[in-house]
């Protein structure tokens, strides 16, 4: 028997030829037409080489039986149970696990088990979570890199909330098509905290003056999250800025001087804890009485309340259809206009209000000359080559 016989042979062998027999073995038992009792022979002598001194051998068996089905299971379990060089490649392949020896994988295993699981194909979700729960930082980041794992919200908040910090996870996650739009406004808020310290350690702005511009970038990508969502995201999205404290008077005014007037009407929606239908025709309401109403309702400063009535009422008369850009930029005219007003109420309680929107005012002006000198090189690019071929 040719078993009995490899067995005679692989007790003197070298190492390296054991591994490279033990490969053509493990070979045999997955693709050749073996008897049933060759099967048996090939099976036991498998087992036996698991008890091999040299990783080479074990390692051999794990390369070639990992992603097979028709592997022996018992093998299989050994292998996984091996040092983490030999147990990794079976632990990110082989279809023979099911979803609690994988979870105990995670809960038992090293750095490199870690990340074989999590770089598995379609990983279940209770793996996942288990990655996100306990792994470390590099099996989070293989698992958010991952586009075949099925990765519940919570398993995302929790990679944000132990590596929302680390640059790689941070962008891993973002390039994720399933991330909720909650999380994904989480992201923005860690990144911009990140700045915001960095740049005050360096003493290159004051420690008040970082946190405004960041703060600031925040909101202005929050727009463009909100503004890129779905409109079922929406409101799931304002409850998230509401929990965590950003759902303030400064970011609803924004939206609503961006044009994005769902999150606008979604924001008081769920300040003023009214229906969405009735909120949106108390602003599109030609009256102010109902308008105030429903403000005073939503909890905003009375101060802001200006601002707000005078981009409503540009708003119903057409004030955004002429302002070109998309619903996450400021629009500049709109903004002159509401400043205009407010500064012509010269009241003192109004100060606070000015300030934000001539802030606004300029953010909106550095954006339109960017855009505009955007436009004039690239009309200068597709000129040149029609001069060029004239």
């Amino acid at each position: 028997m040719i078993v009995r016989d490899f067995l005679q042979w692989v007790r003197t062998a070298p190492a390296g030829e054991r591994a490279e027999a033990t490969g053509a073995l493990a070979r045999a038992y997955l693709y050749s037409d073996l008897s049933a009792d060759d099967l048996g022979a090939a099976e036991g002598a498998m087992l036996m080489l698991l008890d091999d001194p040299s990783p080479l051998v074990r390692r051999a068996l794990a390369d070639v039986l990992a992603a097979s089905p028709n592997a022996p299971s018992a093998v299989i379990f050994a292998l996984a149970a091996d040092q983490p060089s030999i147990a990794a490649p079976v632990l990110a392949l082989s279809p023979l696990f099911i979803d609690a020896d994988l979870v105990d994988a995670v809960a038992t295993g090293g750095p490199e088990i870690q990340a074989a699981v999590a770089s598995r194909a379609a990983l279940p979700r209770s793996v996942a979570a288990s990655i996100a729960e306990i792994g470390t930082a590099e099996s989070c980041l293989l698992l958010a890199e991952n586009h075949d794992a099925d990765i519940a919200p919570l398993s995302a908040d929790r990679m944000v909330e132990r590596f929302g910090h680390l640059p790689a996870i941070r962008e891993a996650l973002l390039a994720r098509d399933d991330l909720p739009v909650a999380t994904r406004q989480t992201l923005v808020a860690k990144l911009s905290e990140t700045l915001a310290g960095f740049v005050a350690e360096r003493a290159w702005l004051a420690s008040d003056h970082a946190r405004r511009v960041a703060r600031e970038a925040c909101e202005t990508a929050t727009i463009a999250i909100a503004a890129s969502s779905d409109s079922t995201e929406v409101r799931p999205l304002i409850r998230h800025l509401r929990l965590t404290g950003q759902l303030t008077a400064g970011l609803i005014l924004r939206a609503l001087l961006s044009g994005n007037v769902v999150l606008f009407e979604e924001a008081l929606a769920e300040l003023a804890d009214l229906p969405i239908a009735r909120v949106s025709a108390l602003v599109h309401d030609r009256g102010t009485a109902s308008l105030r109403a429903l403000f005073d309702r939503a909890g905003l400063p009375p101060s802001s309340y200006p601002a707000f009535k005078e981009a409503i009422e540009a708003m119903r008369e057409g004030g955004f259809t002429s302002e070109p850009g998309d619903l996450a930029r400021l629009k500049r005219r709109m903004i002159e206009r509401v400043l205009t007003r407010c500064e012509d109420q010269a009241l003192s309680e109004l100060e606070p209000l000015l300030t934000l929107l001539r802030r606004f005012a300029t953010e909106a002006a550095r954006e339109e000359a960017r855009l505009y000198c955007d436009e004039l090189v690239g009309d200068s690019e597709y000129a040149e080559p029609q001069s060029a071929a004239a």
